[in-house]
């Protein structure tokens, strides 16, 4: 059978967001439904959770789980109830307002490790982006869902899926599909190294001829919140920005001085004024470039000073002398942005952003780093990290698996130029000028969203893992055969190992 393109549900399941949209369009849309993937139960003057009905939970036995390796595990909180149910807990805009509201709440993040640490929490999450987001009807589900997950889970977790989502939200047909596998397939290829950055991991994987390589798959414990946390460290080495947001009339406590300036960080990078310079470029000339920046807003000629180079551009007969400064003005690379009331004007540091994912020791110079992030010791640079795990793979498929790197994760969407900057720092562990054989690889080659999704122009690689589901779900759905996803009849006939028969990974 096959089903309307209107109908389709297409899930995305990462380590901390979640995204979804409903129906297949001529244009593959970028997801309509966005939001951390995190859990929140209340807790009473006591300090002990309670149900949605202010009921107190009685504690259970202790939820017994596989627990993922330990380059995986996550320090984001986890608190299980055994005896809490799907209706107890806090999802999306409701988790929000609560906690917003001052509410007592405990955080849960269910997919934080990569696997699924409390299925009742996931469930909650699921639920809360059909019914609650995407307005499906339990009774009458004439929806199918295609679903990705991290790549590696068991067959147990594929078929406890596929029971949910048949069981509990009666979908018309499910489907699952491995993130990384979506994600290259956005890229319009089938072999490769997918690169995924997440918040506080990035995900590294293998893959040839449209198949991950299981062996060679590899996590390292730096990501977005590591970058942060450093862009915020270099933030508060800059006088002018310290002082326009802890002016020595009314001093910030420290602790809220960091939180603001990562706050500070979280807007500049998400509103696109990072970019990620090659190996050899160079980002910031030492302290020189904060020194000036600093003479120019003490002189009070910040506004003069943008003024001036975008005159350059448009006063085409201007004297040699006033190129001259214009071109002077332009190697400071100044941004003046507005932040909570204040006007900021920020320099060259701020391309510094992405440097802890290719050298992590740099991280050890933050205070409390080691609380920051307690495995960033032993974390690799990001480019060896991936010349291992490549290295790992057979002889005679890593010139294909070269040929295409793909760097994902949200903060491709507003950070441009990190594949680029990944792909030169690379080079050195490619190619061996002792070593030239037919099956060498010579080059690192990146790959990115092809131009002809409009919808995804803007939207750099972040979205991968949508679009790749979206494409496989306008292909597999509509496909009279249904050999790549589970009916309700083949659930009906098999029960949830029909999961294991249609998905060609398990086999």
């Amino acid at each position: 059978m096959s089903f309307r393109d209107s109908s389709v549900v297409i899930i995305e399941t990462g380590r901390t967001q979640i995204r979804a949209g409903l129906g297949l369009h001529d244009l593959l849309k970028t997801p309509t439904v966005v939001f951390s993937a995190r859990v929140g139960i209340r807790k009473n003057a006591s300090g002990e959770h309670i149900t949605s009905n202010q009921q107190l939970i009685l504690p259970g036995d202790p939820v017994k789980r596989a627990v993922a390796s330990s380059s995986r595990i996550s320090s984001l909180p986890q608190h299980s109830e055994p005896n809490a149910s799907v209706n107890d807990y806090l999802v999306g805009a409701q988790l929000d307002e609560a906690l917003a509201s001052g509410q007592d709440i405990s955080i849960s993040w269910p997919f934080a490790d990569g696997d699924v640490r409390d299925w009742t929490q996931a469930e909650a999450i699921w639920k809360y982006v059909l019914f609650n987001q995407l307005q499906r009807r339990r009774v009458q589900n004439e929806s199918p869902v295609i679903i990705t997950i991290a790549p590696g889970q068991s067959r147990d977790t594929y078929e406890r899926m596929c029971q949910i989502f048949f069981e509990r939200f009666n979908v018309a047909g499910f489907s699952i599909l491995e993130r990384p596998m979506a994600q290259i397939y956005a890229a319009n290829s089938l072999s490769g190294v997918v690169v995924d950055i997440g918040e506080e991991k990035t995900d590294i994987t293998p893959i040839y001829d449209g198949f991950i390589v299981r062996h060679a798959t590899t996590t390292t414990s730096v990501g977005i919140r590591d970058c942060e946390n450093y862009l915020a460290h270099l933030f508060r080495s800059n006088q002018s920005v310290v002082a326009a947001l802890s002016p020595s009339t009314n001093p910030l406590d420290p602790e809220i001085l960091h939180s603001t300036l990562l706050e500070l960080v979280q807007y500049v990078w998400s509103a696109g004024y990072i970019k990620v310079p090659s190996d050899g470029e160079t980002a910031l000339i030492e302290d020189e470039g904060v020194t000036d920046i600093a003479a120019v807003l003490v002189a009070g000629k910040e506004k003069a000073v943008i003024e001036s180079g975008m005159k350059k551009k448009a006063t085409a007969k201007a004297s040699a002398a006033e190129q001259a400064r214009a071109r002077e003005i332009e190697a400071l690379d100044l941004v003046t942005i507005s932040f909570q009331d204040h006007s900021i004007t920020l320099g060259k540091e701020r391309h510094r952003f992405s440097e802890p994912l290719y050298d992590p020791t740099l991280l050890g110079a933050i205070p409390n780093a080691k609380n920051v992030n307690p495995r960033v010791e032993k974390a690799l640079p990001l480019q060896e990290a991936v010349s291992i795990s490549v290295g790992q793979t057979d002889v005679e498929q890593r010139q294909y698996i070269w040929g295409g790197l793909f760097v994902t994760g949200d903060i491709t969407r507003h950070v441009r130029g990190i594949g680029v900057a990944l792909q030169s720092r690379l080079a050195p562990f490619v190619a061996s000028p002792d070593l030239q054989t037919d099956i060498q690889a010579r080059y690192v080659r990146t790959l990115s969203v092809p131009e002809y999704y409009p919808e995804y122009r803007d939207t750099g690689n972040g979205f991968a893992g949508f679009l790749g589901a979206s494409i496989v779900a306008k292909i597999i759905f509509n496909d009279s055969g249904g050999k790549s996803f589970v009916s309700k009849a083949d659930y009906t006939s098999k029960g949830p190992h029909a999961i294991i028969e249609m998905t060609s990974a398990l086999l």
